[in-house]
């Protein structure tokens, strides 16, 4: 029999040995995969795109306290001179954004090259894929995680990738910025002096924080509500799939009527996982539409104690905001894409459950599962 034989439900069906586990048995696979030094190179060169694209930004940044000051000071030399500044830079970072599009899009290619050509390496080595099928719903519908979810994931993770990058750059360069502008911030409570050194900062980092501990907090059920829902959809698949095939015996045999409710059956269970599904994500939307509306206002309050107290100019004031942006939006990154994360999260499990699946299938004692029989 199987060494881990599944027990009654899906979850159990699918065990889950871990997110470091899963991630490390994929990453090992593209490495010796054929598409890894073409998947190593274009890596590289996301790199140096996010970082020119980061340096673009920082010059952006810059760029609001002078013309923000000479709306201010209603200097239109000065206007018009930083407007052509701004067409410059915003030039410079169009040609990175697109540049960076075509390597995340390339990267995408690649990633399901390597992970495709893995999987059906695996898979048809001698005996597997028969003894595959005998082991459970893992080795059921085999051409859905070879085919849908494995390019699901490929594309999720480039994309969840690339940003995570992007924002982790962005986060440790905009952190810099706006300790310095933010100074020292001083205040009074019950007579007692307080100081609090780069304030804009903490404010970030807390506003963040909170928003990403309520994220994970309201939508973690979403990581097995995604997995459910592959499952259910899988099964309709196949449900479909074996009517069409064997439609010539249905209409002998007068069974239309059976394979309906059979094909009726895969399809309430597609639908009551995505009804979960919906409930669930329109609980997440309260987190993320909340913040998303606050962060329109937050930066200025927070900047607004240091602007009133006269140490930063119109110019600065804006510039300040712009940075707690970048931060906030980069510490933001998990709220922002939590919904998409579980959908990773729950399409890895699936690919890497078929992976470790067809491995372990040379684990079946040969008296569990006959083998073919050979052709005459």
């Amino acid at each position: 029999m199987y060494l881990d034989e599944p027990k009654e439900g899906a979850a159990a069906e699918e065990p889950d040995d871990g997110l470091l586990p899963q991630m490390g048995m994929m990453f090992r696979a593209l490495l010796a995969s054929p598409a890894r030094n073409a998947l190593l190179g274009l890596s590289l060169a996301i790199l140096v795109v996010i970082l020119a694209t980061a340096y673009g930004q920082i010059r952006l940044n810059r760029w609001n306290q002078p013309f923000y000051d000479a709306l201010s000071h209603r200097d239109f030399t000065s206007f018009v001179h930083q407007l052509g500044v701004f067409v410059m830079i915003t030039s410079v970072l169009l040609v990175l954004n697109v540049g960076q599009r075509w390597l995340s899009e390339m990267l995408k290619l690649k990633l399901r090259e390597g992970l495709v050509q893995d999987l059906v390496g695996e898979w048809l080595k001698p005996h597997r894929a028969f003894r595959l099928a005998k082991i459970g719903p893992v080795g059921v519908n085999p051409d859905q995680r070879m085919h849908e979810d494995a390019r699901h994931l490929t594309e999720l993770s480039s994309d969840l990738g690339v940003e995570l990058l992007q924002s982790s750059i962005l986060l440790i360069t905009f952190v810099t910025i706006l300790w310095r502008i933010s100074g020292t911030f001083a205040f009074h409570v019950a007579g007692k002096f307080f100081t609090i050194p780069g304030y804009m900062v903490w404010a970030a980092l807390i506003y963040a924080g909170s928003g990403s501990l309520l994220s994970y907090w309201v939508g973690y059920g979403l990581i097995g509500r995604n997995a459910d829902r592959y499952q259910r959809e899988s099964e309709l698949r196949t449900s479909l799939n074996r009517t069409n095939e064997h439609i010539d015996e249905i209409e002998r045999n007068n069974t239309e009527a059976r394979a309906a409710a059979h094909i009726a059956l895969d399809l309430k269970g597609v639908l009551r996982a995505m009804r979960s599904l919906v409930t669930g994500l329109t609980e997440l939307t309260w987190v993320t539409a909340g913040y998303g509306w606050v962060t329109l206002v937050a930066p200025i309050l927070v900047a607004a104690p240091a602007y009133f107290a006269g140490t930063l100019s119109f110019g600065g004031l804006m510039m300040a905001a712009g940075a707690f942006n970048q931060v906030q939006s980069s510490l933001r990154w998990f709220v922002d894409n939590f919904s998409t994360i579980a959908d990773w999260r729950a399409t890895l499990l699936r690919v890497a459950d078929f992976r470790r699946a067809v491995m372990n299938c040379d684990l079946i004692k040969p008296e569990a599962v006959p083998e073919p029989e050979p052709k005459s």
